[in-house]
């Protein structure tokens, strides 16, 4: 795959300027459906034997390779798992799942399948079987994750990125250097894998608070029916009305003996114990903003002692639990810094969601990650890109057919 000229464009439709679709992988996970999808571009099929100097524009990686290459786009998609029957119907209503691919280590095998990774690919096998007549071809979680991020880190210059007292600033990725890193992925659960190569990694670690702990509680304390709704309540909020701060113990001073400045969270939640109120007596917002406080600040500190085990100083952090969103991911980088001492970053993933997906894409490729192209020259416009659709907000993380990278592949 090639990402040299990638851009990414907001509420691209790709019935109205691509044509046939080809490769379709879900990542189906206990809270989320993240689905990728390639499309063609009609009439830009370029052979590599009959075109030599498609080697300059498109930055072929083997010379030996006789596969078209195919112009198109990858497209984001996600849904609510518990609205599995939406993400069938926009399958279906794309033609999706028509691709007819064949495998490759076994030729006669049902052409009909997909490739699907995370539990809900063998919870709804049979569902996609039924309505769909396909097969969900399964890939490992943890080799899709790895295999996403570090296809991202490889192929996407502007892909990772910090982010510090409000400013986000991409961070240039030496492949050469890429190695060993912490990557951090934030879906229901928290998994923590030092990754050393391709296939090369290890799970050393992991929370049971995460991004379902989020939507679950939020859900019971605010009545939000939605992780986008309860994300957005949590921006209006004030957590320091519930929580108890250095400054609530000591008078309003800091603790500077050991570092704490009064401003610091010393108890979550811990107002509710001696105010004497009951649930309805706080704002909704005040309860979502503690909550999302809570949860990042705990990831960021137990992502950190991680990496202090193995002498990693570089985090990327993964999943739909941030969203983009300023406030995660400021409490998860000052986390992060206040734990390290500064000496470790936190960097976040412009298609953080999506590595499971986007690994269980690049699983159809007969050859391996380090033979997808990977340019370090390419630019990624991303504030103009973003724009595009005064509907979108970036920060909000909605990938619902409202993102796609123009990229080339291999045609297998």
């Amino acid at each position: 795959m090639d990402l040299r000229h990638n851009e990414i464009e907001g509420n691209s439709e790709p019935t109205q300027s691509l044509g046939q679709t080809s490769h379709l992988a879900l990542d189906i996970g206990g809270s989320l459906i993240k689905v990728v999808y390639f499309s063609i571009s009609r009439d830009n099929c370029i052979d590599r034997e009959q075109e030599s100097s498609a080697n300059d524009t498109l930055g072929f990686s083997n010379g030996n390779c006789k596969h078209p290459i195919l112009q198109g786009r990858l497209h984001f998609a996600k849904f609510e798992t518990s609205k599995i029957n939406d993400c069938l119907e926009f399958i279906s209503s794309k033609k999706l799942h028509l691709g007819g691919f064949q495998h490759h280590e076994n030729p006669g095998k049902n052409k009909n399948f997909i490739k699907a990774t995370g539990g809900g690919a063998y919870k709804f096998t049979e569902l996609f079987k039924e309505n769909l007549g396909i097969d969900l071809d399964k890939e490992d979680e943890m080799d899709c994750l790895v295999a996403g991020a570090n296809f991202l880190l490889k192929a996407v210059h502007h892909e990772a990125y910090t982010y510090i007292d409000g400013q986000k600033e991409f961070v240039q990725i030496d492949q050469n250097d890429l190695y060993p890193y912490l990557l951090v992925n934030i879906g229901s659960g928290v998994s923590m894998i030092k990754v050393d190569g391709d296939g090369k990694f290890e799970r050393v670690s992991g929370t049971n608070v995460g991004g379902g702990t989020f939507w679950g509680l939020g859900r019971l304390l605010t009545k939000c029916k939605s992780f986008d709704e309860l994300l957005e309540l949590s921006h209006q909020g004030n957590n320091r009305v519930i929580d108890m701060l250095v400054g609530d113990i000591y008078g309003g001073m800091d603790y500077s003996k050991i570092g704490l400045l009064s401003t610091t969270i010393a108890s979550s939640f811990g107002k509710a114990v001696s105010d004497n109120k009951e649930l309805e007596d706080y704002k909704p917002e005040d309860v979502a903003r503690s909550l999302l406080r809570m949860i990042s600040n705990n990831i960021g500190q137990i992502s950190y002692l991680n990496a202090l085990r193995f002498g990693l100083k570089r985090i990327f952090f993964g999943g739909f639990f941030i969203r983009g969103q300023p406030y995660t991911m400021d409490t998860i980088s000052v986390a992060v810094h206040f734990w390290s001492k500064g000496e470790a970053k936190a960097m976040f993933l412009q298609h953080e969601g999506f590595l499971g997906a986007l690994g269980a894409y690049v699983s159809y490729a007969k050859h391996s990650i380090d033979d997808l192209v990977c340019n370090q020259s390419m630019q990624l416009p991303v504030s103009a890109s973003y724009t595009a659709d005064p509907n979108y907000n970036p920060l909000n993380g909605d990938f619902n057919d409202n993102e796609s990278i123009q990229c080339s592949v291999y045609a297998a």
